[in-house]
């Protein structure tokens, strides 16, 4: 059984910071990619951060520069560190994973950014 649990949302003010944590287990965490997702209502989720198992990043165009995607796989965690933040960057955060090809979503944690 597949899990990803996500934390470290919360309210922040335009330029500030946070970091956001998804902790996996039921995967075999080392070789998988991992992914970030935003959604705000009314709105597509949409990939913002991805990280290979070999540590290859990628970033939507709207993040890049300020957010950074990492991992930690003594932990079966990734994290988002996300810096000068928007008020566009307001929306809930998921982490996502494809395990024998079923993707997988944790519960979301909320990101309020006030201007």
């Amino acid at each position: 059984q597949v899990q990803l649990v996500e934390s470290g949302g919360g309210l922040v003010q335009a330029g500030g910071s946070l970091r956001l944590s998804c902790a996996a287990s039921g995967i075999y965490f080392n070789i998988k990619t991992m992914n970030w997702y935003r959604q705000t209502p009314g709105k597509q989720r949409e990939l913002v951060a991805t990280i290979t198992s070999g540590g290859s990043t990628n970033y939507d165009d709207s993040v890049k520069g300020r957010f950074t995607i990492s991992r930690d796989n003594a932990k079966n965690t990734v994290y988002l560190q996300m810096n000068s933040l928007k008020a566009e960057d307001t929306g809930t955060y998921y982490c996502n994973v494809v395990n024998w090809g079923s993707a997988y979503w944790g519960q979301g944690t909320q990101v309020t950014v006030s201007s």
